[in-house]
């Protein structure tokens, strides 16, 4: 570390000190005023407003929300990213900043993670002699499938950039901690609606029709089965049905029959024949029944495959931030996050940042969730230390030979990547259209 990023980082941890108590009225604001994915209308214009009366010049992604902002100037340059979006659940807790629009609830660390970013931001840009350039991109529709990162990555608000970082809120870890891991931290996610049909009939002559709440039950019971005998175990590939509805009389066999499940995988090439798989297992189960098949696969986001060298920057970071003992190998989630479509044009790396304060954890996605709010000061340094390592390793001198670290790049057309999965897109009236973890 150089002395320059050492100062830098030093005067970092004098901001978060001077400024936690704006932090937290930021979050708590952030908190009470959630909006779901594509109208986040009014927090992008709180963002933007905040930011430009600090002299800087956030502009709005091509959604119409969402910001990108940048301090510093020239080479390198690295991404830090926030998403913005909440969830579609009522708040449930007695707080002064509880939710004030019923059924909108920052109940996944949204709030947290947005504040930490424009932390990180406003405090660089009080300061001289950045070495480079950090990019922020304030993201809506994490919790969309298969999100509005695709967007992000489509329309080229990476290009130019070497490596992009991010956190997110872990209420299973106490505040002041911070859990990092190289390779895969989640997974990807797929919704698969499966829907069989066939004749109907009286329960007293099975024999004359297709039984289908007897094939519904096969495919329940059969299908994960056969995937366990189909893929490398290692690719933690698993189905688990959700849902399933067929029939109202007792007496009478029905017509249609419906399975809805999901598919989550943490191999990323495993993830990319994850849909024929699943389609060739549910057609043999169901051949063997007679009933008619028709599958519905939705592919949701890839799985957050950190790198190894993106994590060791934010590894170097984390002991600056909290010391080794707070720092922890964070287990993998089966979860979804659409930060890992970035991977597809540059290296990253997403770590988890403990919020729990005490008492029983207030899980994810449950209108109950909050946080301790001494973590996003912890968050601010953490990503901006990291900021500091990753412009200062980025820009030094190469061995002769060496390459330099790899640019983003937006797909191109031909891709099988981010692009062509922003277009697959649902509408926001899709039941699909939310939350993807």
């Amino acid at each position: 570390m150089t002395p320059v990023v050492e100062k830098l980082g030093a005067a970092v941890d004098d901001w978060v000190t001077a400024h936690h108590p704006q932090l937290v009225a930021t979050r708590r604001h952030l908190h009470a005023h959630p909006e779901l994915a594509f109208a986040e209308f009014e927090t992008t214009a709180f963002l933007e407003q905040r930011l430009r009366a600090h002299g800087l010049t956030p502009r709005r992604l091509p959604t119409g929300t969402g910001l990108v902002c940048e301090v510093g100037a020239g080479d390198p340059t690295v991404v830090l990213r926030a998403d913005i979006d909440a969830l579609p659940l009522p708040d449930l807790k007695d707080v002064p900043y509880a939710s004030t629009r019923e059924g909108m609830c920052h109940a996944c660390g949204h709030d947290v993670h947005t504040t930490v970013v424009l932390g990180v931001l406003v405090a660089l840009a009080s300061m001289d002699g950045l070495p480079g350039t950090v990019r922020a991109v304030f993201q809506p529709a994490e919790e969309t499938v298969p999100g509005g990162a695709t967007e992000v990555v489509a329309s080229g608000l990476l290009d130019g950039a070497t490596r992009a970082f991010a956190l997110h809120c872990d209420p299973s870890v106490p505040a002041g901690r911070i859990g990092l891991r190289t390779g895969a931290i989640t997974a990807a996610c797929d919704r698969m609606d499966v829907t069989l049909t066939g004749p109907g009939g009286h329960t007293a002559r099975p024999q004359l029709t297709v039984d289908l709440v007897d094939a519904l039950g096969r495919l329940i019971t059969d299908l994960p089965g056969l995937l366990s005998r189909q893929v490398d175990p290692r690719a933690g590939m698993s189905l688990v049905w959700g849902a399933v509805n067929a029939g109202i009389a007792a007496n009478a066999i029905p017509q249609r029959g419906q399975l809805r499940g999901t598919v989550r995988v943490l191999d990323r090439e495993a993830w990319k024949t994850a849909e024929d798989l699943m389609r060739t297992l549910v057609e043999r189960v169901a051949a063997t029944t007679g009933a008619e098949v028709d599958v519905d696969y939705v592919r949701g986001v890839p799985p957050v495959v950190n790198d190894p060298r993106a994590v060791a920057l934010m590894r170097a970071a984390a002991l600056e931030t909290v010391g080794s003992d707070h720092v922890e190998l964070s287990p993998q989630s089966m979860g979804g996050e659409d930060f890992g479509w970035f991977a597809d044009v540059m290296p990253i790396a997403l770590a988890r940042l403990g919020t729990h304060g005490g008492g029983a954890p207030l899980d994810l996605h449950r209108g109950t969730f909050d946080v301790d709010e001494r973590a996003i000061g912890v968050g601010v340094r953490l990503l901006a230390r990291t900021a500091l390592h990753a412009l200062e390793a980025d820009a030094e001198p190469r061995p002769s030979g060496a390459q330099p670290p790899p640019r983003a790049r937006r797909p191109a057309p031909g891709d099988t990547s981010a692009r062509r999965a922003f277009d697959e897109r649902r509408e926001p009236g899709d039941e699909f259209h939310r939350p993807s973890g």
